[in-house]
């Protein structure tokens, strides 16, 4: 897993046992190895239209680790200044997506199926929909700040 350079990102990494041969165990816990507690999940699947794209959106508040937990997409995360694609392919590795941090995720093989863990319950009012309204807020939190 390559480094993360985006603001408000980050990689965290599951226990892992490989059980040979009768399978590959993986273990994460609530405020051990994911740093959240967890109000939230979903999972996502049969992503069988190649030109598919999710998430196309940010966060205010949310705290979410994202994980791909069979097959691969590429998730493509910026922060309004740098921007950063990586490859999901192992599900020992998980993502953040912090707040304030414009996110999709597209190529999906036909086998991916993805795990999302949220530190807090669905408000939409916490949704970003639309990236010039995600770029015109950074841009008033920057300024508030100095």
């Amino acid at each position: 897993m390559k480094k993360i350079s985006v603001k408000n990102s980050g990689i965290i990494r599951l226990k892992s046992f490989n059980d040979f041969p009768d399978g590959h165990l993986f273990v994460g816990e609530m405020l051990r190895d994911v740093p959240i507690k967890i109000k939230r999940f979903y999972i996502i699947n049969n992503l069988f239209n190649d030109k598919a794209m999710r998430g196309k959106h940010a966060h205010k508040k949310l705290e979410q680790y994202i994980f791909c937990l069979n097959g691969s997409f590429v998730l493509n995360l910026d922060d309004g200044i740098k921007k950063q694609k990586i490859i999901m392919n192992n599900p020992e590795y998980g993502i953040r997506l912090g707040p304030m941090l414009w996110h999709t995720m597209k190529g999906f093989s036909k086998d991916c199926v993805i795990l999302v863990l949220a530190d807090n319950y669905y408000d939409e009012k916490d949704y970003i929909r639309n990236y010039e309204d995600f770029i015109q807020q950074l841009q008033a939190a920057i300024q508030k700040k100095s």
